[in-house]
C-alpha cells in the first residue's frame, strides 16, 4: 500500500530563519516557499517547514529518542568534510563523527535553528542484517 514518503514536515517557529539554514547553510533546492510553507526536493522526499509555536521551557529540544516523536537523516559521501563544512558555518553540533559499527555508519548529529536533531551519516560498510531479507 504504502511505498515511499512523499514529504516529511518540520515545524518551525522562524521561517526566513529556517529557510536560510536548510538552503544555504545546508544547500537543499528550494521547491516552493510562503510565509507559512516551505519546500525543499530532496530526491524523492519533500523536506517542508510549517510555521509553528517556538518551543519553550516545558517542550524542551530532544536529546533522547521518545515515542511519537521523530528526526531527519541525510546520507553524505564524506562525513568529516561535512562536518568541517557546517562547523566553519557556525552549525551547533550535539554530536561530533562517530564510528556506529555494528550499523556500518559513521554518524554525526546536528541541530537546526529550533533545535532539531539532524543525523548525518556516511556509509561505510554494508550493516548486519538482523533478519533474512523479504522476498
Amino acid at each position: 500500500m504504502f511505498k515511499q514518503i512523499d514529504y516529511v514536515m518540520i515545524g518551525v517557529s522562524n521561517m526566513e530563519q529556517s529557510v536560510e539554514f536548510y538552503k544555504n547553510i545546508l544547500g537543499m533546492p528550494l521547491k516552493y516557499k510562503t510565509n507559512e510553507w516551505t519546500e525543499f526536493q530532496t530526491g524523492a522526499t519533500t523536506l517542508a517547514l510549517h510555521i509553528s509555536k517556538p518551543r519553550t521551557a516545558s517542550t524542551p529540544a530532544q536529546r533522547e529518542i521518545i515515542a511519537g516523536t521523530s528526526t531527519i537523516g541525510f546520507n553524505v559521501t564524506d562525513l568529516n568534510k561535512t562536518y568541517r563544512d557546517l562547523k566553519a558555518r557556525n552549525v551547533r553540533f550535539v554530536m561530533e563523527p562517530k564510528m556506529r559499527e555494528e550499523e556500518g555508519i559513521k554518524l554525526a548529529v546536528c541541530l537546526d535553528p529550533d533545535g532539531l536533531e539532524i543525523s548525518i551519516s556516511e556509509t561505510v560498510k554494508q550493516p548486519m542484517r538482523a533478519e533474512a531479507p523479504v522476498s
